[in-house]
């Protein structure tokens, strides 16, 4: 399957995390994105050392500025369980905007074609690093990385497109 571009209706799926009051809760990216600016943000794997101290704290230092240019939502999403994201997502307390979304069997990865193999590294399946910007479900802006880089797919970038 060819990867989510520019123009494309977002994918729908179900996305899972824990609320604050500690509940498991599901979502449809669809009625989270619908008639919202959002982004969504992927990493492979929560706790690796360039999502925990540059991708995700970019997002988490930019929300406000990103917020101030109209956008609703930044979703972090990663091939990890909720119960694994929310622990990551405790390790940045001084986090407000983003929310941390598990896509534990990698579904919704693979429905964006985004998947990532790493079994080789022992890793087994997880998604490219990448972030879009999507409008009322519509991808705006699709800066997706090849392999282990972190070149395209931070917060400045996105800014960049605003």
């Amino acid at each position: 399957m060819a990867p989510i571009a520019v123009g494309d209706v977002i994918a729908d799926g179900k996305l899972a995390y824990f609320d604050e009051n500690d509940e498991l809760q599901h979502l449809s990216v669809h009625s989270i994105a619908a008639g919202k600016k959002v982004i969504l943000f992927a990493v492979p794997g929560a706790f690796t050392p360039t999502c925990s101290m540059k991708h995700v704290p970019g997002f988490i230092e930019k929300a406000e500025e990103l917020k101030a240019k109209g956008v609703d939502e930044i979703l972090c999403i990663s091939v990890n369980d909720p119960f694994v994201m929310k622990a990551w997502a405790k390790t940045f307390p001084e986090n407000k905007h983003v929310k941390f979304l598990a896509d534990g069997s990698a579904t919704y990865t693979h429905a964006l074609g985004l998947e990532l193999d790493l079994a080789e590294k022992g890793l087994g399946t997880r998604s490219r690093r990448f972030a879009l910007l999507v409008d009322d479900l519509k991808v705006k802006v699709a800066n997706i990385e090849s392999g282990g880089e972190f070149t395209v797919s931070g917060a400045d970038e996105i800014l960049k497109a605003l």
